[in-house]
């Protein structure tokens, strides 16, 4: 059985491994940074690391809606990164068997951003994937402003 975070995009319900979730957090101020895709938002700080803010909304071709946003902080490539998502609905158990793969055409999605459809009772789950919602590439670039905008380190160490 696995579990699968729940969160709402423009009224349709998708999900993501809830392993790849390091955490949920309101919304935070984005820095905007040159030179990324419309897409990227900017990065922020949380609790002294940066991270680069996705709106999913954006990346998946859909409108924001009006509810309150979330962000939903995953593991892409080994990396976190913010998830910009209208709102979370819950943690469900969908086991493989509930799983079906993604058709060739779904609502405008790319497929290669699918990892299959859940099956909840009457409810239909659109399970991303999350090693290919950004290339490596995009994940490196995004890596490599997040890590220019840090302030110098301080070591946290010191007892001094």
């Amino acid at each position: 059985m696995g579990k699968f975070i729940v969160f709402r995009i423009h009224g349709e319900e998708f999900g993501i491994e809830l392993n790849r979730v390091f955490e949920i957090i309101n919304p935070q101020k984005a820095i905007p940074c040159p030179g990324t895709p419309e897409y990227i938002k900017g990065i922020f700080n949380l609790r002294g690391t940066v991270i680069p803010l996705m709106d999913l909304r954006q990346r998946l071709g859909v409108s924001p809606s009006t509810e309150k946003e979330k962000i939903v902080v995953a593991f892409m490539h080994d990396e976190k990164v913010g998830l910009l998502v209208d709102a979370i609905e819950e943690i469900a158990n969908i086991n493989e068997e509930q799983i079906a793969s993604p058709p060739s055409i779904f609502k405008g999605l790319k497929p290669e951003y699918l990892l299959g459809v859940g099956k909840l009772s009457d409810r239909l789950i659109i399970i991303l994937n999350m090693d290919t919602l950004m290339t490596i590439e995009e994940i490196n670039f995004l890596g490599d402003i997040s890590d220019a905008s840090l302030p110098e380190k301080e070591d946290d160490n010191d007892t001094g």
